[in-house]
């Protein structure tokens, strides 16, 4: 082994010895860099990663590679060097491993001056270290693979150009095998095959940031086939004019051994496929805890089959390997209760009938144009979860995201296919568990209790209302195998002890069948469990039906193989042929409506519907005192409310204006310590936003649209986000659309848990001006003068803990106003028929520890015109606000399995707000770092050739001769 580290230094030495040296890896950074910030445009992208570095990668090492081994052996061919070292005393073997060290230590210089490019993205960004660092590996190995193809080449060529080319035609095959232009002439199984031989592909595994030891051993296979080559080369020289003899046969016989064994392994590990590691942060390309324990509830076995067409768009085909192995760990983690299957519905003529007949899976007509034509495919890209009678599809468009750089130039990417998957098998999961026995995943028993008033004190309505629940609660007692236990107590027996206890616990108070009567009576019902308190909802029309509801929806909230229900209340959207002015929000109800059950609801009856488990309110508007009661005993009754709000809303109708708006919550917030400064927040720190500007040409006045800096359009970064929590998990971008600051009443909320989810930068101003059109003319780049006052201002935050009613003293708004004489008799039938369902004055004035309150202080940055507007800016589909709101519900409502999976997303790591004068400062700092790296190879030069001189002469000598 010391003759080979010796050669490799005599190797390095005469490298550096001579211009070359430099020459090839200057090249190599120049193009490295020029592919880098000018082919790939790193800024456009607005991605902190270095993916760019690593894409042309195989490419550039195909050149540098067969520069660098050109010369080894045809030189010494060449100069008649050949024979003297083929008589020396080291073997052949110890010349070819001492070459072959020389030139990786050659490469690995090369790549170490490329170190400056992610340690400045590091700075730029959020850069995930793991696919960096698993680029540098494949690069390494890679790079041994090139080395050994071109030191065989060299070995059999007296000519340093004919070796180059040789050398750069052959790894230029192997990458090409592997190349998504060959592969896509192909169907799945023939380009998955030539993927597994494809240097590029493997190489392109690597990258992600999953290390797996079949991509690995494929190039330490190549070294050896080729160095074997290669000492066979040397030895065959050393024959030459020679009788072939036994020794010679022996030499081919263990030649063609080695070269089969290393063959026959590849073949051997190929089936291997837990042997991985996934290096990425947060282990986000590996099936993650939460995934396993989904699994783990499946009792019956559970259908994943992958609808993938040979014949598909050229950017969708790349994914399909990606999706296949996925689909292959989630088989792995189901240990027997997983059955996946891969189809090409085209190929099998009923099972395609049957996707498009029973689950609604069709075709998708993709058209795309290469160099040489334009065609029109019709290929399916789907997967189905199917668990007994339940299904769920997943499209394209679920699990794809697209980065727009221009109209040309698009990348597609899994969008987090764990997550998109994971969350279909909960969902068909929960709704076969959902159609079958109620208690079936509740584990520990739980207390039905009932404050009910004697039969003597209730309503005539309320007695039968009674009965009915006594034969509920003992139809759910049968069914529930003993976990449903059941106390009824009359709060004033025993002399109103225990009225005052659930006074002081619940904030319950007596009942009233009118706003002046006397007679009071109790009617509350709570379920107690697992050290959790909810309360059941007296049903408006006091039927068995809605009561069911309530106690099943109660009954849900102990048990996590559910649905979850989302009530969410929106302004009316726009009629039919009216334009939108921002009030629409179906991307938000599309987002819920992937996991959790949402049922829209106006309030107007005083109500929140008997089945909520949270409630949403998006861009409120004017809520009555009816509708503010709804939200204010849902609250009361330890439930969460989300809202998103403010006192402005802004206005894309035929220009850019803003108005103030009354959500009819103002006085409610500030009861419970939440004030909303009617004012709007600016951030130096924000998102570009497409804006109509004026300019004068020529003595006209010019309109156009620009992107241009937005202050109104805050970017929240991880400095502005609450990480402790896991509320903003996954989520590292955020842009709230006119926003208005909130202050938190430090006295109302000593006791509460205050969570400051979203602050501003330490830059932001505010103002209470409407007017929200930039003019640059006036205020320079930002379009708006700064504010003397700046800071960080809080824009959106979660409390939990003990809420007073704001009806604790005020009058009952549920209850009927008495009418004057004349207009009684007008009423006639209709009021006979409304007598029959009494309003009963029910105020519950404390709510318990769990109840929660999320404010986002912004009216639009939920609104579907504000996420195309940013989608479009981004150049990708924008959600980060939806998942913002999908992590609160999941959080508040203690299923946060999703939430986990949701944070290993990878594909929203985007660069921090930089202008151009930073971007150029960043780029030309990589070229300095680049050219100092190059001198510092220069100066060690002469240290290296002074000490290599010696040893290598030592072992061309024979006892000192």
């Amino acid at each position: 082994m010391k003759h080979c580290i010796d050669i490799a230094c005599k190797e390095m030495a005469a490298f550096f010895s001579s211009a070359v040296a430099f020459i090839f890896p200057g090249v190599f950074l120049a193009v490295t860099f020029f592919t880098f910030f000018w082919v790939e445009t790193f800024f456009g992208r607005n991605i902190a990663d270095v993916r760019p570095l690593f894409e042309w990668m195989p490419v550039l090492m195909i050149f540098l590679s067969a520069a660098i081994t050109m010369r080894m052996w045809s030189e010494e061919r060449r100069s008649g060097t050949l024979e003297f070292l083929l008589t020396s005393p080291a073997s052949p073997s110890h010349f070819v491993l001492g070459k072959f060290l020389a030139c990786l230590c050659l490469v690995t210089v090369a790549l170490a001056l490329t170190l400056p490019l992610p340690v400045t993205v590091s700075f730029m960004g959020p850069l995930d270290w793991g696919p960096v660092w698993g680029g540098y590996l494949a690069a390494l190995f890679l790079a041994a693979a090139y080395i050994a193809i071109g030191l065989f080449v060299s070995a059999r060529s007296e000519n340093q150009i004919v070796s180059l080319m040789i050398t750069t035609l052959i790894c230029g095959l192997f990458y090409a095998l592997g190349s998504d232009t060959l592969t896509g002439l192909f169907g799945n199984e023939a380009s998955e095959t030539l993927k597994l031989v494809g240097s590029g592909s493997r190489f392109e595994s690597i990258t992600r940031g999953v290390i797996d030891i079949r991509d690995l051993y494929f190039y330490v296979c190549l070294v050896g086939v080729f160095l074997s080559l290669n000492i066979f080369e040397l030895e065959r020289l050393r024959w030459a004019g020679n009788v072939t003899n036994g020794r010679h046969r022996q030499w081919v016989m263990l030649i063609a051994l080695l070269v089969a064994n290393f063959l026959a392994a590849n073949l051997w590990m190929a089936p291997v496929g837990q042997a991985r590691v996934d290096i990425t942060k947060g282990n986000i390309y590996s099936i993650s805890d939460t995934t396993r324990s989904y699994l783990a509830q499946l009792h019956e076995p559970l259908l994943i089959r992958g609808y993938f067409s040979a014949k598909t768009h050229p950017l969708l085909a790349p994914l399909v390997p990606q999706l296949r192995d996925v689909l292959k760990e989630y088989a792995m983690a189901g240990k027997g209760r997983v059955r996946v299957e891969f189809i090409d519905p085209i190929e099998e003529p009923e099972l395609e009938e049957e996707a498009g007949q029973k689950y609604g899976i069709k075709p998708v007509s993709f058209q795309f144009a290469s160099k040489y034509q334009s065609s029109v495919v019709n290929s399916y890209f789907d997967i189905l979860i199917k668990y007994g009678d339940e299904f769920e599809t997943l499209g394209f468009r679920d699990l794809i995201e697209v980065k727009s750089r221009s109209e040309s130039d698009l990348s597609v990417d899994l969008r987090n296919p764990e997550y998109d998957i994971t969350r279909a098998v909960k969902k068909v999961l929960y709704a076969y568990q959902g159609a079958g026995n109620l208690f079936d995943n509740i584990s520990n028993p739980i207390t039905f209790k009932g404050y009910i008033s004697a039969d003597e004190r209730l309503p005539k309505q309320l007695v039968t209302f009674k009965n009915e629940l006594n034969g509920l609660l003992e139809g759910l007692n049968k069914k529930s195998d003993g976990k449903l236990r059941t106390e009824i107590k009359d709060p004033d027996e025993g002399g109103g002890f225990l009225a005052k206890k659930i006074e002081s616990e619940y904030g319950f108070r007596p009942m009233a069948v009118s706003l002046f009567s006397q007679n009071t009576f109790w009617f509350y019902m709570v379920l107690e469990g697992d050290g959790r308190i909810v309360q059941v909802s007296l049903p408006e029309n006091l039927d068995k039906e809605s009561l069911e509801r309530g106690i099943q929806a109660a009954l849900k909230r102990f048990s996590k193989g559910f649905l979850k229900t989302i009530a969410m209340h929106a302004p009316p959207p726009p009629g039919y042929g009216m334009p939108g002015d921002g009030r629409s929000f179906s991307w938000l109800k599309d987002g819920l409506g992937s996991e959790h059950t949402v049922i829209p609801t106006d309030l107007k009856n005083g109500r929140v519907p008997e089945e909520t488990d949270l409630l949403l309110l998006a861009a409120p508007e004017q809520l009555d005192k009816k509708q503010l009661f709804a939200v204010d005993q849902f609250l009361m009754r330890g439930g969460t409310v989300v809202m998103a709000t403010s006192p402005y809303s802004a206005n894309l109708l035929g220009g850019l204006t803003a108005a103030k708006k009354d959500s009819g919550l103002k006085e409610w917030l500030t009861y419970n310590g939440i004030n909303i400064d009617e004012k709007l927040v600016l951030d130096p720190r924000n998102t570009s936003f497409p804006v109509p500007v004026e300019r004068r040409v020529a003595g006209f006045i010019v309109k156009e649209t620009r992107m241009v800096e937005y202050p109104y359009f805050v970017d929240i970064r991880n400095d502005g986000m609450d990480r402790e929590s896991g509320l903003t998990a996954g989520i590292d971008q955020v842009t709230l659309s006119w926003a208005s600051p909130i202050i938190i009443d430090p006295d109302k909320n000593r006791e509460r848990r205050v969570i400051r989810l979203l602050n501003s930068s330490e830059g932001a101003w505010t103002s209470n001006s409407i007017n929200i059109q930039p003019d640059f003319r006036t205020h320079g780049r930002l379009g708006f003068p700064v504010g003397d006052q700046t800071g960080r201002k809080l824009l959106a935050v979660m409390l939990e803990g003990r809420f007073t009613s704001y009806f604790e003293d005020k009058p009952f708004p549920l209850m009927e106003e008495e009418q004057p004489e004349k207009d009684k008799e007008s009423r006639g039938t209709k009021k006979a028929e409304k007598e029959k369902i009494p309003v009963i004055d029910r105020l519950i004035d404390r709510s318990p520890e769990s109840a929660r309150i999320v404010l986002f202080a912004s009216n639009n940055f939920l609104s579907d015109s504000v996420l195309e507007i940013v989608s479009g800016v981004m150049g990708t589909l924008y959600l980060n606000p939806v998942n913002l709101v999908k992590n609160s519900i999941d959080w508040s409502l203690e299923d946060r399995g999703l939430l986990s999976i949701r944070g290993r997303t990878h594909f929203s790591r985007t660069l921090y707000p930089m202008n151009y004068s930073a971007q150029v400062f960043w780029e030309y700092l990589n070229y300095g770092l680049a050219t100092l790296g190059l001198l510092i190879v220069w100066v060690i030069r002469r240290w290296m050739t002074k000490r290599t001189k010696r040893h290598y002469g030592a072992i061309l000598n024979t006892k000192g001769v």
